[in-house]
């Protein structure tokens, strides 16, 4: 049986119409029923009493005649346009396939709820529901610290935020006495590109001018510090970002920075033990502080396009998730296209270790930005009032799901301080919700902010993410054991954390098979003979990636870059 899942080329299918409500045909006109949605196609084929809100769209549009037939029917219109030739209207369910029958009508539509595709990745996200016991870590007492383009005043963000530019050479520092902050010798903020204003938004916005709900932050408690490396353009030098790692080394503590986000990135061009960036974070790492690095967006070029730092296997490396803005259904999510995929190039570490929601994230925008000159279609207004210019924007990427979950391990730490960044790492990919597909795409599933919040188990060595190997003879793939690799008994012979199995003798994490009935990529059984972690194998008898080419030099011309969303500003899946 081959079932090969391609995830980065094939969407998984939205249910919709007839074989998601269960519903057969044969009730409606095959014409009506082809001009209805399929949760308008529900209610008309129950035909009971209940008021449907439906948006008719007309061929052309509609005239006094098509009001007095609504109204005939037991309808009345909710509210008319003056350009589009459609109308909402309230109408009874059993009406509805009288309505139909007219000609002049295009389509019957549900009118639903709007969401925002932010409020949509929150769901996905299984963000905390009001009045729970995790509701209430919020990230209070927890600062965050994003490296990026820099923060802009907006009403969503408290105006005490401190911002050091690291642009051009520059290093400036608090002053310490005795142990504390004397004078903070910070810079005004200033975000002329808008990325680093977004994340911030992402991480901890409250939310206020969208009334405190939709476009609130995921930890809407947290503080946050800016550490300005990227210019107007979304881009910088390593070098300068490596100054404000190394600035966090020194003050980090007196600001009581634990994490820090990076949603940013350059080509791998070497070892991992080789790049002074990732040296840099694992430094940051050691030092006590959790770093969570975006994946990239090279997922269209298939696997190696995981960026540096992403390629570092201590942090927390994230790709995107697209959920369709459908929240809690999750049928039709699937990892975002441009999401970049593992393994590691050089090293060939299994990455990305976790993937969340990044697919047009609506977050703070500065008035004056150049995202939001090059990006106007995508802002969302605020809704205090008509002169108020705190606007969001909808932007789409791997460094909206690194922030995403940079505002989880805010949460984390608000719940229980004592949380190293190896036990977090390693609570995070535990808890992720499993889903279908290749590892080096979904990493170890998709972000589960209340049960990450929930997890307990607790790691006493590195969390290393582990390695892969082909064999020479390009026949065996090998995946280092976790067991061995994590230090302690609790996750050798096929036990990762508490009550689950990882890929022993097929499953993986307790409920289900990973990569449906246990096979992968065309030749290959999936862990179907039990190689893994005990005796290290992979995938055996099988080819990875068509023709068996993979490991050695992959990636040895790769063009350096270093951009803070690696490809175009129209990136997103629609």
């Amino acid at each position: 049986m081959n079932t090969l899942f391609n995830i980065k080329k094939t969407k998984l299918s939205i249910l919709t119409g007839l074989v998601a409500l269960g519903l057969s045909s044969s009730a409606l006109a095959v014409g009506n029923s082809d001009r209805m949605g399929p949760i308008v196609r529900g209610h008309a084929e129950a035909a009971g009493a209940e008021f449907v809100d439906v948006i008719v769209t007309y061929n052309d549009m509609p005239t006094q005649a098509e009001t007095h037939r609504l109204n005939a029917l037991g309808g009345e219109t909710s509210r008319a346009y003056g350009r589009l030739p459609m109308k909402a209207m309230t109408i009874p369910a059993h009406a509805l396939e009288a309505l139909a029958h007219n000609k002049n009508i295009k389509f019957i539509s549900h009118d639903g709820a709007v969401e925002s595709y932010s409020e949509s990745a929150k769901l996905t996200a299984n963000m905390p529901a009001s009045a729970t016991a995790n509701d209430k870590y919020a990230g209070a007492g927890v600062r965050v610290a994003v490296i990026d383009s820099g923060f802009s005043v907006h009403d969503d963000h408290p105006v005490n935020l401190h911002q050091y530019s690291f642009l051009a050479g520059a290093f400036n520092a608090p002053t310490i006495i005795d142990g504390g902050i004397a004078s903070y010798n910070d810079q005004p903020l200033v975000d002329n590109f808008g990325h680093g204003s977004h994340i911030a938004g992402i991480i901890a916005g409250n939310g206020f001018e969208s009334s405190g709900k939709a476009n609130h932050g995921i930890a809407k408690d947290a503080s946050l510090l800016s550490l300005q490396a990227l210019d107007e353009n979304g881009q910088g030098a390593v070098s300068d970002v490596i100054a404000s790692l190394d600035w966090l080394l020194q003050y980090g503590a007196y600001f009581d920075v634990r994490v820090v986000n990076l949603s940013l990135g350059k080509a791998v061009e070497t070892e991992a033990a080789l790049d002074p960036l990732v040296q840099a974070v694992e430094a940051v790492w050691d030092a006590g502080i959790v770093v969570i690095a975006s994946a990239g967006n090279y997922g269209s070029g298939g696997n190696f396009t995981i960026t540096s730092p992403g390629n570092s296997p201590k942090v927390i490396t994230v790709g995107s998730l697209t959920d369709s803005g459908t929240g809690t259904d999750f049928s039709d999510d699937y990892v975002s296209t441009y999401s970049s995929m593992g393994p590691t190039g050089f090293d060939h570490y299994l990455k990305p270790d976790l993937v969340a929601p990044g697919n047009r994230f609506v977050a703070t925008i500065p008035e004056v930005a150049k995202l939001r000159t090059q990006l106007p279609d995508r802002i969302e207004l605020c809704d205090a009032n008509s002169s108020c210019t705190d606007d969001y924007l909808e932007i789409s990427g791997t460094s909206m799901a690194a922030a995403v979950v940079s505002g989880t391990v805010a949460r984390m730490l608000d719940k229980d301080a004592t949380l190293s960044p190896d036990t977090v790492k390693a609570r995070l990919m535990r808890s992720a919700r499993k889903i279908e597909g290749d590892s080096t795409a979904t990493g170890a599933g998709v972000l589960d902010v209340d049960a990450a919040m929930n997890e307990t188990g607790v790691m006493t060595t590195t969390a290393l993410s582990p390695k892969m190997e082909r064999l020479e003879d390009g026949e065996v793939i090998l995946v280092e054991n976790t067991g061995v690799l994590w230090g302690d008994e609790a996750w050798s012979n096929g036990y990762l954390w508490a009550d689950g199995y990882l890929w022993a003798d097929g499953y993986l994490w307790a409920d289900g098979y990973l990569w449906a009935d246990g096979y992968l990529w065309a030749d290959g059984y999936l862990w179907a003979d039990g190689y893994l972690w005990a005796d290290g194998y992979l995938w055996a008898d099988g080819y990875l990636w068509a023709d068996g080419y993979l490991w050695a030099d992959a990636v040895s011309d790769s063009t350096p870059l270093f951009e803070a969303q690696s490809q175009s500003l129209v990136l997103n899946d629609d």
